[in-house]
């Protein structure tokens, strides 16, 4: 058992009325503090953590240490009154995990557990570019999923099976397609590599070109560190078609998961959001071709963790929602 962070003796509610926002993703943890009238004082970002990490004593402790990194970033501007985490992987089945996180990150913070709300990063994703009712948000990060709260606060959502079922379009995805690429024509034709612009960036990204070094990156590092490859299949996508044929494809199917919530739900506008998503232009325009026709598309900018931090302040009950 890993011992706890939290204080000895409860420490009473914080006159500061900030609210704390945090967006945990497999690569990256964002966060933001927000005053009582919504205004955005402070904001940051640390490593990625998942709530998948609570399988492992290796993924705990490092789950512990990232969220002890938020909070000394988080304490330099202010002690929140309340916080609503949204982490990928989160769906508030494990009530012995979902106490763990509670304490963890709330003697860290110097809060009654109470105080801290869990849910799905997707929900607050989802709140940041619609209120309930209102649109189908596709979110591409390490992953892909997407979602719909409807009118009576009811979360459906397409795909999100993740990185080893699916996630198509995702970082991970982008990041497995350039490498089955590359590694069949190395198969087919033995030092292809040199020619192609994409393989260049791929081995430089994991150490070398043997295939012991790709080895290594796919099967020996988490998903969110696996996904950001796909940095490198964007940077050579203007120079290499192979890798704009990948980001195509990714755009294809994201377009597929919203297409399948209209045929689900009916028509509605169509959020794009997530790091992956933003990778190159070629992904939002492959999409906005292959949605159903008509289907207004935006390309939403990311505040999930500032309106986090809002629906902190107005957050009257600390129930999880998966």
């Amino acid at each position: 058992m890993i011992p706890s962070q939290h204080p000895a003796a409860p420490v009473s509610e914080p006159a500061s009325g900030l609210g704390l926002g945090i967006d945990a993703g497999g690569t990256q943890t964002r966060w933001a503090l927000a005053a009582a009238d919504g205004a955005i004082l402070a904001e940051g970002s640390v490593g990625g953590l998942s709530a998948l990490q609570m399988a492992t004593p290796d993924g705990r402790q490092r789950l512990q240490a990232t969220f002890g990194a938020l909070a000394a970033a988080v304490l330099a501007h202010g002690r929140p009154m309340r916080a609503w985490a949204g982490l990928t992987g989160y769906s508030g089945a494990d009530a012995e995990a979902d106490q763990l996180l509670r304490g963890w990150l709330a003697g860290l913070l110097q809060l009654e557990p109470d105080a801290i709300r869990f849910g799905s990063d997707m929900e607050i994703a989802y709140r940041a570019s619609f209120a309930p009712g209102q649109g189908y948000l596709v979110y591409a990060g390490t992953g892909s999923i997407g979602a719909f709260i409807d009118a009576d606060g009811v979360f459906h959502r397409a795909g999100g099976r993740g990185v080893v079922l699916d996630d198509g379009g995702g970082g991970f995805w982008i990041a497995r397609e350039a490498m089955r690429q590359i590694w069949r024509k190395e198969d087919e034709d033995p030092g292809a590599w040199r020619a192609s612009p994409m393989a260049r960036a791929v081995f430089e990204q994991v150490g070398g070109d043997d295939w012991s070094f790709s080895r290594r990156f796919i099967y020996g590092q988490e998903r969110g560190a696996v996904g950001k490859l796909a940095l490198a299949v964007a940077a050579s996508a203007d120079r290499d078609p192979n890798a704009a044929a990948i980001l195509r494809a990714a755009g294809v199917e994201l377009a597929r998961l919203a297409n399948a919530l209209t045929n689900r739900f009916g028509a509605r506008p169509v959020a794009l959001a997530g790091r992956a998503a933003g990778l190159h232009p070629l992904i939002g325009a492959a999409m906005r071709d292959a949605l159903a026709p008509g289907t207004p598309l935006t390309q939403a900018g990311g505040g999930a963790h500032c309106a986090a931090a809002r629906m902190a302040l107005t957050s009257s009950n600390n129930k999880t929602h998966p």
